[in-house]
């Protein structure tokens, strides 16, 4: 994953024997890779925009009713051939980049010293290159041929050195070094900032013409990459070079990306925009809130709904007849004498009822209250 990347990076610097040029190529490749998937995200964006008025009727009518709105929802898409997930193609595409090109930079400068010598990373480097400890006190490149120039050119180096930068060190460490020395990194890394600005400046431009967020998350939105450029006080300087050039191909990425789809009346930029003033106005009549944000609210609670009713269908009543034959249950029969002056219910149990006290004793005076019979038994 790695090597092939390292490996066009060493190419570019055997053609120019500079490092600042070949970083720079490297970021024109890499931008040229994700451009047609930005244009294309950037289309699919625009086109969902573009159905927002249709996409609140179907909320409102379907309202109580998530799994007939996501089949309405489908239907809209395919009847239009837009693709929701299609914005999502430039974030999945840049971030492995991102960590690829992170890894590769810093593994230029890789110092198996600095890992503390039995590291594992530090003993397989050693093997690969057939030396020790003691023989390299420098940089042993990583992912990179051991016959390229670039390879050569920084195996037992301490510095990275280019336009009178020394790339393997960040603007702290340089600071550190003294305030002279480190001035110049942190104006890289103020540059960086700046050219964060600039660019996110433009895309809000283009969010006045087709807004999907408030004035408030668009100044957000702005600022926010601003602050991700002071973290970059503690990359390698390489690493701001290369941001630095990644960043100025950007801006005339989205410079094309605002005269392609905002450039006329009848551009899909603006029937974005009315579009998307129609779902506004459609929303205030219902009451709803409008923006970015609410509407991720509204889709991660439509989420739930879902995974809560998925939850109760799969939960399936228990049956009341067991497949296993049951054994009988033993029959008991046991004879309930009923308390004392209490008399036993009719036509429960077997054999005569019990006779109460009171009336054992009205039988008994019955008995010896008849009178006896004269007729003489038959001899």
């Amino acid at each position: 994953m790695f090597e092939i990347p390292a490996g066009l990076l060493a190419w570019f610097y055997s053609l120019t024997d500079s490092y600042v040029i070949a970083i720079a190529l490297i970021a024109v490749v890499v931008m040229a890779i994700t451009t047609p998937l930005t244009l294309k995200s950037t289309k699919g964006m625009l086109e969902m925009q573009r159905l927002a008025p249709e996409m609140r009727k179907l909320q409102n009518e379907h309202r109580n009713d998530r799994q007939k709105l996501n089949e309405e929802m489908m239907k809209l898409y395919q009847e239009h051939k837009v693709n929701p997930a299609a914005s999502c193609l430039p974030i999945v595409a840049q971030m492995p980049i991102f960590l690829i090109m992170f890894r590769i930079l810093r593994g230029l400068v890789y110092r198996p010293s600095e890992a503390n010598g039995a590291g594992a990373i530090a003993e397989a480097t050693r093997r690969a290159i057939g030396s020790s400890a003691e023989d390299v006190q420098g940089f042993i490149p990583r992912f990179l041929s051991v016959d390229s120039d670039l390879y050569q050119s920084l195996y037992g180096e301490t510095t990275m050195p280019s336009f009178g930068l020394n790339l393997d060190l960040s603007a702290a460490d340089a600071v550190g070094q003294g305030v002279g020395t480190g001035l110049i990194y942190v104006l890289l890394v103020v540059a960086l900032g700046a050219l964060y600005f600039g660019q996110q400046k433009m895309v809000a431009a283009r969010a006045t013409i087709s807004p999907s967020m408030s004035p408030t998350q668009q100044k957000l939105m702005q600022y926010l990459p601003v602050f991700f450029a002071v973290f970059q006080i503690f990359f390698l300087s390489a690493l701001v070079v290369y941001y630095i050039f990644q960043t100025l191909l950007r801006i005339l990425q989205q410079y094309y990306i605002t005269k392609k789809f905002y450039g006329g009346d009848e551009s899909l930029g603006r029937q974005a925009q009315r579009a998307g003033e129609a779902a506004r106005e459609e929303s205030k009549k219902s009451g709803e809130p409008t923006g970015m944000f609410a509407q991720a609210k509204r889709d991660l609670a439509g989420a739930r709904e879902d995974a809560s009713s998925k939850t109760k269908n799969s939960k399936s009543p228990k049956s009341t007849k067991s497949s296993q034959p049951t054994k009988p249950s033993p029959v008991t029969n046991k004879r309930v004498t009923p308390s004392k002056n209490r008399p036993a219910p009719s036509g429960q149990g077997k054999g005569r009822p019990t006779r109460t006290r009171k009336e054992a004793e009205a039988a008994r005076a019955k008995h010896s209250t008849r009178p006896k019979s004269t007729k003489k038994k038959k001899r």
